[in-house]
């Protein structure tokens, strides 16, 4: 694996190229989650075509500015409010611009161009620590020139403001206005109220969370008379282990062939990976028979599903939900493949008005998603369409790239799902996977039997990627 150092320019505080409105701008109950408070890390790799700038990086610097005029409080501060809400101060502060070059092309990143990546930490600038977010930049960015005349668009975004969805549009009008456009092709909408409660506007001491909008602690089932920690939860992060795991056509056709015939023509892929994964996730942590897991599913609600709470063309604040099936664990390792696989359908299908709403409630009165207390949960993310065919620079195509972790940085919890290409040049997908070592060698046991590997089979060895986090 290819191992390199950038040479960084010094960190630029970048504002706005024209005048912005000054002024305090308040967040949805969705953004203001305690949970919330990092910088999300993404990198894109692109690679360049004919007709490309001197130097893409300030072309880039140039259309981030302006993109910045229209995305003005990207520039502006995170400050609490006198109730503890987190509230923008929009004065134009400025985001960190970084400009490096290494000497490697882009193909030496790996073909295919695959998670972990090498040396990614030269592909970013210094956000120091990624938890603290108020009263700092809410950007940094790093762009790095290849020697091929490619480049790497490396960021920390401060996930209040935006999720994946808002970051990609974000990321998309400073390619747009790279590109020659005059404006955002997507113009950003604000509108946090649309996802804020009458709960939230309460005092935070007379709160009271009503039945139901609590997700009560996981029952370990009868006959268990002291709940064991989570081992996720337990184990310090130097004793786990990050691998990604590549599913192809190959893999996809395997595992339908697991379930019913008229079940296999209609489950996706992300329903057939995900029920798989959970299973093995389960039973490589080892837990028992009767104890209760919990697969929680992040949703867009920008989403087709979502006719009954409009979100606008354009807004890029926080709006996902979070629904969570639950079972036990004996129960999940023992039905057919294909129930787990309907579970995980109707836990996305279950997601009503009524519970959307619920859900921004509890959010509202918890500040945080999901609470604390929850153990032997499952988290997982469907960031394959994030930004595909979004991000077009003109001189610059995305090779690749999306988030470098296999567990955000506030959780160990959580998988990703990201598009990608294999070997064989087929659209396939990527999942990330977090766990302690020694359930990290059982969970690899347990994905080569569901997909028919044996441990001496190339594609076996080829299955699994080790992460160099």
């Amino acid at each position: 694996m290819v191992s390199f150092r950038a040479q960084r320019s010094e960190p630029e505080l970048l504002s706005p190229a024209r005048a912005t409105p000054r002024e305090t701008k308040a967040l949805s109950d969705l953004d203001d989650q305690r949970t919330l408070r990092y910088y999300e890390t993404v990198v894109g790799f692109f690679r360049s075509n004919s007709g490309r700038p001197d130097n893409p990086a300030q072309a880039i610097r140039a259309a981030l500015m302006e993109a910045l005029v229209y995305y003005y409080p990207i520039a502006g501060r995170l400050r609490e409010d006198a109730g503890g809400r987190l509230v923008v101060d929009c004065a134009g502060q400025g985001v960190v611009f970084v400009e490096a070059c290494v000497d490697v092309r882009l193909e030496e990143f790996g073909e295919p161009l695959l998670p972990p990546y090498p040396c990614v930490e030269e592909l970013l600038c210094d956000v120091g620590d990624t938890r603290a977010v108020v009263g700092r930049p809410l950007l940094f960015m790093q762009v790095t020139r290849l020697k091929c005349g490619g480049f790497v668009l490396g960021f920390h975004i401060c996930h209040n403001l935006a999720d994946g969805f808002g970051m990609a549009q974000f990321i998309k009008a400073v390619a747009d206005i790279a590109r020659g456009e005059a404006a955002p092709t997507i113009l950003p909408v604000w509108q946090r109220e649309l996802l804020v409660t009458a709960r939230s506007c309460l005092p935070a001491m007379t709160r009271s969370i009503s039945p139901g909008h609590e997700l009560p602690p996981v029952n370990n089932g009868p006959g268990t008379p002291t709940p064991t920690r989570d081992l996720m939860l337990s184990t310090p992060p130097k004793n786990m282990e990050a691998q990604y795991f590549l599913f192809g056509p190959r893999e996809i056709s395997t595992l339908r062939g697991l379930i019913p015939a008229g079940q296999a023509q209609s489950a996706t892929i992300f329903e057939l990976v995900t029920a798989v994964m959970w299973r093995a996730r389960t039973a490589a942590l080892g837990y028992g028979p009767s104890q209760r897991v919990r697969l929680m599913i992040t949703m867009n609600a920008r989403g087709r599903w979502n006719t009954h709470t409009r979100i606008p063309r354009g807004y890029y604040g926080n709006a996902h939900v979070s629904p969570i099936a639950e079972l036990a664990a004996g129960d999940l390792c023992a039905q057919p493949l294909g129930d787990t696989v309907e579970l995980v359908r109707q836990t996305k299908r279950g997601m009503t008005k009524e519970r959307m709403e619920s859900m921004v409630e509890a959010v509202a009165s918890l500040r945080e998603w999901p609470p604390s207390a929850m153990d032997r949960v499952y988290e997982v993310s469907d960031i394959r369409w994030t930004a595909v065919n979004v991000l077009r620079f003109g001189w610059a195509e995305l090779a690749g790239g999306g988030i470098p972790l296999a567990g955000d940085l506030t959780s160990k919890l959580g998988s990703d799902h990201v598009r990608c290409e294999n070997e064989k040049g087929e659209v396939s997908t990527v999942v990330s996977m977090l766990l302690p070592r020694a359930a990290m060698a059982r969970f690899r046991q347990e994905m080569a039997v569901w997909l028919n590997h044996r441990e001496d089979d190339e594609d076996t060895k080829n299955l699994p990627i080790l992460s160099s986090l």
